[in-house]
């Protein structure tokens, strides 16, 4: 059994988690019919909403496709009515196959892709009698209609009026025509219709359906070609209307453009409040020359308006909005007004980038934490992936709204979604560096490197791959901090994977040789010195390469020149640790030199006692295999002698120093044979971190064998009491851990 971790939005609900296993499992739970699709062995007859949470599913994981699909072709089991493809790459016939034969009152084919076109779905669906009743809304925002290809391979031109019971109609970004226009503007049910950004050029066939239609969205209609009396005279018209947008894109269009849509609206907000009169919505965000006059004039006319989309007007700030308390307004006066045109403005890249920019001044001195902000920042970046603009600015709220202590108070699910997406923003703009910058400044924060679940070998990958081709020194410091923390985060596996890559050794050792020839002492060099002792910890290829990349001269001369820093030093004698620890690699320590130097820091009484610590490890890991040691047998009588005399004066350590991944490297160490210089510094150390984390280490030593051979070198009668002592400590504390574990409540 396995404990989900909850945060403030909450488990996930059992039909998600048991709908994500069926997904991950579709290969095993269907056979393949002769035509490539996949049908269930078996299944029951399915809840009508499961059968559509179950589309969804497949749809939003990015496995919905002309295979798997093919099982809603079981009409039976599987009953859609609320279904939605959106984004899935699906051809026309295996829609035709597997979505057509059902009575659906929903379909939501937003920008599909595999050739699938509007034409193929009107169609498609017009061919199911009780689809031509049942369909009440449909949104094919973003796709071709072409009828045209339709036509030419035998189809039947079926018009969206076949489709009698439809009630919302979505053509936004398609290329409708004023001739599609005529023929949706029949049907009699009609309540809501999007035409933005598609080729209408004329309105007037909105009249046919002026009873009925109180939704019309009309953003961007950039070939609409009538005057603003025109224009005017059909709003006035519609007299179902409760919603009008009549947007516009303000950062593509030149003063000269878009002038009779301004013009229309100046009129429509000065004229007689008899034109449009139960309005409650008006959106005209991106339209210039509009009075604050007209504005108020205009709402006060109009009792029932609740929404009015202002943003990029210059008007939102109208001191007049303070006393509508109950009126939502789009636009950059405050906060609110910025997220309502986050949350309202989703799939519009021009007004999402505009309302970032003025979110991103508005939260650049915040010290309130805003989940709910920040959940609408990262959905802008999801739904527009390619826009650097968006990208550029969203990174920068990111950073503003997680900086600090503001991360501490976020759901956790929220700040892994987060870096998620900052991740993805890395991959997609990899050149961009002020992009890049931003990323890399949200990312450096200890609670969301130490505490949030996110791919961190992508972001190690993603950063030292950054931090190849840029030297500003604030940025190198916080790439290669980040870098630091993510290494001691990778699993065995990922670090294996990660250490093979010699060019990152490179850049990290580049980074230290920098630092080192001016003698400098900062942060940077020491996040570099601590990725590489990470690096190689247990990785024998990495070690390899860090010799390979003459690494091991480069240190001598740092434990040389920066003898008075235990701190560098420390960082510096743990990463040649390491090395000792790989037997094969033990014979490029063994210079005389470089050992009497280690073998000096060990017995000066005056070094930092961590110093110390990582200089006796080392010699005890050359010292303890006599075959392989090709210097002077009178030095390692030496080291061993001194190795204990040297030990037994060390202090306790109260902060934590080390950690190991595991304690396999002491099992060679912990042998009976081995003389007691070796045995009391790997018992000492084994009983440091066992003080410092008990939890953690006993049962690591429980699991890798060690407690049996501590218990074998205390009872060996050969063994010296010091080690005995410590030995005996050890195994107490793992069994008072035992006792302690089995008797506390469950």
């Amino acid at each position: 059994m396995v404990m989900l971790l909850q945060d403030a939005e909450g488990p996930p609900m059992l039909c998600d988690l048991c709908l994500a296993q069926v997904c991950q499992s579709l290969s095993s739970l269907c056979s393949m019919r002769a035509d490539g699709s996949m049908s269930l062995i078996w299944a029951p007859v399915f809840p009508q909403e499961t059968a559509d949470q179950l589309l969804n599913h497949m749809a939003a994981k990015e496995i919905l496709n002309d295979t798997t699909v093919g099982i809603f072709r079981n009409c039976k089991e599987l009953r859609l009515r609320r279904a939605s493809i959106q984004s899935c790459p699906l051809s026309a016939e295996a829609f035709r196959l597997a979505l057509c034969p059902h009575r659906l009152l929903e379909l939501d084919a937003s920008w599909v892709s595999g050739g699938l076109t509007g034409a193929d779905i009107v169609s498609g669906l017009a061919s199911n009698p009780e689809c031509r009743s049942s369909l009440q809304r449909l949104s094919l925002n973003g796709l071709r209609m072409d009828w045209e290809s339709l036509e030419a391979n035998g189809g039947i031109h079926v018009g969206f009026s076949s489709l009698r019971g439809l009630r919302m109609l979505n053509l936004a970004n398609t290329d409708l025509n004023d001739a599609a226009l005529e023929d949706i503007c029949n049907l009699p049910h009609l309540e809501t219709l999007d035409i933005s950004c598609s080729a209408i050029s004329k309105l007037t066939a909105l009249l046919e359906c002026k009873n009925t239609l109180r939704s019309l969205i009309a953003h961007r209609l950039r070939h609409l070609d009538m005057s603003p009396a025109q224009l005017l005279f059909v709003f006035s018209q519609l007299h179902a209307l409760k919603h009008l947008d009549f947007s516009e894109d303000h950062f593509s269009v030149d003063d000269s453009d878009g002038r009779d849509g301004d013009e229309t609206v100046r009129q429509l907000l000065e004229g007689s409040p008899q034109v449009l009169p139960s309005l409650v919505s008006l959106d005209i965000s991106g339209r210039k020359r509009i009075s604050e006059a007209a504005i108020r004039s205009f709402v006060e006319s109009r009792s029932g308006l609740v929404f009015l989309g202002l943003l990029a007007t210059g008007v939102s700030s109208c001191d007049f909005f303070s006393t509508q308390k109950s009126l939502k307004v789009t636009g950059e006066a405050d906060e609110n007004q910025v997220c309502e045109a986050l949350r309202r403005y989703r799939d519009r890249e021009c007004f999402i980038r505009e309302a970032l920019v003025h979110l991103y001044s508005l939260t650049t001195d915040t010290d309130k934490p805003q989940p709910d902000v920040l959940k609408l920042v990262v959905s802008g970046m999801q739904r527009h992936p390619t826009s650097l603009h968006i990208h550029l600015v969203a990174t920068a709220c990111v950073f503003n709204l997680t900086t600090q202590d503001l991360a501490q108070a976020m759901p956790i699910s929220l700040l892994s979604s987060t870096v998620t997406q900052l991740l993805n923003t890395m991959k997609n703009f990899p050149n961009h560096q002020q992009v890049q910058k931003n990323c890399l400044l949200a990312l450096c924060s200890d609670y969301i490197l130490q505490e949030v679940p996110f791919d961190k070998y992508l972001a190690a990958m993603l950063v030292i791959n950054w931090l190849s081709s840029h030297e500003d020194p604030t940025l190198q410091r916080m790439a290669v901090a980040v870098i630091s923390i993510l290494v001691a985060k990778l699993s065995t596996e990922e670090m294996a994977q990660f250490s093979k890559d010699i060019f990152i050794m490179k850049q990290l050792l580049a980074i230290v040789q920098q630092k080192a020839m001016v003698g400098v002492v900062d942060s940077t060099l020491k996040f570099a010195l601590s990725a590489l002792w990470n690096l190689t910890d247990e990785m024998p290829v990495a070690a390899r390469n860090f010799i390979e990349c003459r690494g091991l001269e480069l240190y001598e001369e740092v434990l040389e020149s920066y003898y008075a820093e235990p701190s560098i030093q420390q960082k510096v004698l743990g990463l040649l640790n390491n090395i000792a620890e790989v037997e094969e690699l033990q014979a490029d320590l063994m210079e005389e030199d470089l050992l009497e130097h280690i073998l000096s820091l060990l017995q000066d009484s005056q070094v930092d006692v961590g110093v110390r610590y990582f200089a006796g490890g080392i010699l005890a890991h050359l010292a303890s295999r006599p075959d392989a040691w090709t210097l002077e047998n009178e030095l390692r009588s030496t080291v061993l002698k001194q190795l204990h005399d040297s030990i037994m004066t060390w202090t306790h350590l109260e902060r934590e120093m080390v950690s190991y991944r595991s304690f396999h490297p002491f099992c060679p160490l912990l042998q009976t044979c081995q003389p007691a210089g070796v045995q009391l510094w790997a018992v000492w150390a084994i009983h440091l971190v066992c003080t410092q984390n008990t939890s953690h280490y006993s049962s690591m030593l429980e699991k890798e064998g060690l407690t049996e051979l501590l218990k074998a070198l205390a009872a060996h009668p050969s063994t010296h009491s010091d080690i005995k002592g410590l030995s005996d400590s050890i195994l107490s504390m793992v069994e008072q851990y035992q006792i302690h574990e089995h008797c506390s409540p469950i």
